[in-house]
């Protein structure tokens, strides 16, 4: 009973903080001249891995290489079919901004790096996460060059920004709440359903990509619906994919350079491949420049609550 409680109090934070950090993003986009999408992708993206970046460091140091990886493995996968998949289903999300696709090659050359460096020796080394951090580092110097060409006026991309405010102070109040709260709530989460999930005696692999991905996903699910709600496609289009990018480069590249992580068998024989397919209709949709509409994002749940029952 205490766990179902604290569970709670920690879907309770996740929602009032995902709410505040949109809010205060979409604000800061509009004094600053940026697109939303360009905040989503860095500022909002980063405060909603912070969960991710909590459990695997913590997961490696505890030498419990199944729920550092399969955190990671498991969000991304989540972030796509479940994050984007339920805001869609609130209004269309349109994938049509030239820096999103371009960070969805980003995306993808992670991915494939990540899978590459699996395949060669069924783990993950010191020397291959400090790669992927090198690779995070440069898309973080693009999205610098970018956010200084909008503010030079060389952008024309536009997005809706309701409800923002000009008061620097309630701006940063709000950036502060949403980032702190956000990773409150996702502990509280993870740690009570992760108890949950042991009492059931399911292996620490499974634990990973399911619950404790589901749970450390929350905030980028709470902020995206958030996001949908205010008609800020922008910044939920932007925190998935900025997250996906953050989870791999940053989350996974540090967690590597703490401790070398094995990979189980269960991530390449169905995790990762699940990984690649969800990342594929993302960029699918990009290339088409097709909206998701709210048939895809019923799809997208429906899949993703398929995968997550053959988990187990």
């Amino acid at each position: 009973m205490y766990d179902f409680l604290i569970l709670a109090t920690g879907l309770v934070v996740l929602v009032f903080a995902g709410d505040y950090l949109v809010r205060g993003a979409v604000s800061l986009a509009e004094q600053l001249g940026i697109s939303p999408t360009i905040i989503g992708l860095t500022i909002v993206a980063f405060g909603t891995s912070a969960p991710e970046l909590f459990v695997s460091v913590q997961a490696a140091l505890d030498e419990a290489p199944g729920i550092a990886l399969g955190n990671i493995i498991g969000s991304n996968t989540a972030n796509i079919l479940l994050v984007l998949g339920a805001p869609a289903i609130i209004a269309p999300l349109a994938i049509t901004s030239k820096g999103l696709r371009s960070s969805l090659a980003y995306m993808m050359g992670l991915t494939f790096t990540l899978i590459w460096f699996m395949h060669t020796d069924a783990r993950i080394t010191q020397l291959e996460g400090l790669i992927l951090f090198v690779i995070l580092i440069t898309y973080l110097i693009w999205q610098f060059i970018r956010v200084k060409s909008q503010r030079n006026g060389n952008s024309a991309e536009v997005d809706d920004m309701p409800e923002s405010t000009s008061d620097v102070k309630k701006i940063a109040l709000f950036l502060i709440i949403g980032v702190i709260g956000l990773p409150i709530g996702a502990y509280l989460t993870v740690e009570s359903a992760s108890s949950i999930a042991r009492s059931f005696d399911i292996s620490e692999a499974i634990i990973g990509v399911t619950v404790v991905a589901i749970g450390t996903s929350l905030p980028e699910l709470i902020t995206s619906v958030m996001a949908a709600i205010r008609r800020s496609g922008g910044v939920a289009l932007g925190n998935v994919v900025g997250s996906n990018i953050f989870n791999i480069g940053l989350i996974l590249g540090s967690t590597a350079l703490i401790h070398p992580l094995d990979v189980d068998p269960h991530f390449m024989n169905f995790d990762i491949p699940m990984m690649v397919f969800a990342s594929l209709i993302l960029v699918l949709l990009a290339v088409l420049s097709k909206p998701l509409q709210t048939w895809g994002g019923a799809l997208m749940l429906v899949g993703y609550t398929s995968y997550v029952s053959l988990s187990f």
